[in-house]
């Protein structure tokens, strides 16, 4: 397998936003996409936002990237702001969006070669730019086929390879994901991972899929109505959360008896319906035996009990109130028909 290749890089933060917001008109109202971003990524890191659509994912991104402007505040990305030097930025990241990067008619391999020939590199540095990054993403037998006949997952790492060519120091990726099977969707991500690990690419992406949030990203941020709500490791958004504990009883009467002991645990949430008992509680794994004992000593003994650790849907749904599965799975139109209101 092809070793990516990756530009030195200074010390520093290469995300640095304060203030950052984006408003859009719709229909003479004002839609506050972004509202006030303030946010630092260092070199290395692989951060996730997180967020339902129309949370401000997709703006935030395409502000970074400098496809649109922000209506207030300030953007460094890779050391150079990203209005007054736009082109620097452009040539500092790789950028893959929602759609496909690539034309249909084309054939794959000449994709990435014109687009490292945009990048001023000469004819043989293009093309063996592309074979490496080709044989990378595990396309070297696909293509010379014309980009329509690819497949979605195929089509999809054609995307990455095509953002990667001039291996830029920070690669952002728009909803990598949407659209592919699983198998492909778990393909994609593994050659993200080691991407970061190999390369050192600094990546950020948005996803509203909890799972590859969770199974890809060092980091993860979430976004809800333009602003920033939760930035921690994947592991310790969940630990602070707690584990959920579910007991059944023979007898309404015996889950309240049950709440009552329950609600002695430190730091305990606790929610009965009908004859089941919910508590929430930092490490309810380790607590559950304990409580189960507790509460047949006391003649209120428990018919089953299952132990779930917490989900970043759990944590979303903690935060706002809402499951991010509900929001995560609207039907998702183009970005382009939809920036602004969505995105």
């Amino acid at each position: 397998m092809t070793t990516f290749t990756h530009h030195h890089t200074p010390p520093g933060p290469v995300i640095r936003t304060r203030g950052l917001t984006r408003h859009f008109t719709r229909h003479q109202q004002t839609v506050e996409a972004v509202r006030g971003l303030d946010l630092e990524v260092s070199d290395g890191e692989l951060v996730a936002f997180l967020g339902p659509n129309g949370a401000g994912k997709s703006t935030t991104l395409r502000m970074l990237t400098t496809l649109i402007r922000p209506t207030a505040g300030t953007a460094e990305v890779a050391g150079h702001d990203v209005v007054r030097e736009h082109r620097d930025v452009r040539r500092s990241i790789g950028y893959v969006g929602q759609g496909n990067a690539a034309g249909h008619q084309q054939r794959g391999r000449d994709e990435v070669v014109s687009q490292a020939r945009s990048f001023g590199m000469s004819r043989s540095a293009a093309h063996a730019r592309t074979d490496e990054l080709l044989e990378a993403f595990d396309l070297t037998e696909h293509a010379r086929r014309p980009v329509s006949t690819l497949s979605g997952g195929q089509r999809r790492r054609l995307d990455v390879a095509i953002g990667l060519v001039h291996a830029p120091r920070l690669m952002f990726l728009d909803e990598p994901s949407t659209g592919l099977d699983p198998q492909n969707r778990v393909n994609l991500q593994e050659q993200v991972k080691r991407l970061n690990r190999e390369a050192g690419t600094t990546i950020v992406m948005t996803t509203h899929y909890l799972e590859e949030a969770d199974a890809i990203a060092d980091r993860v941020i979430v976004i809800d109505h333009g602003r920033v709500i939760a930035d921690d490791t994947a592991s310790r958004l969940k630990s602070a959360l707690g584990d959920l504990v579910t007991l059944g009883f023979a007898s309404g009467a015996h889950a309240e008896a049950a709440a009552a002991r329950a609600e002695r645990l430190e730091g305990a949430s606790v929610d009965v319906d009908g004859a089941a008992l919910s508590v929430r509680v930092a490490h309810g794994r380790d607590l559950a035996p304990g409580l189960v004992a507790d509460l047949a000593g006391a003649g209120t003994p428990a018919t089953r009990m299952e132990v779930a650790g917490p989900t970043l849907d759990d944590v979303f749904l903690d935060l706002t109130g809402r499951s991010l599965r509900e929001t995560g799975t609207a039907t998702r139109t183009s970005t382009a028909a939809t920036e602004g209101a969505a995105a």
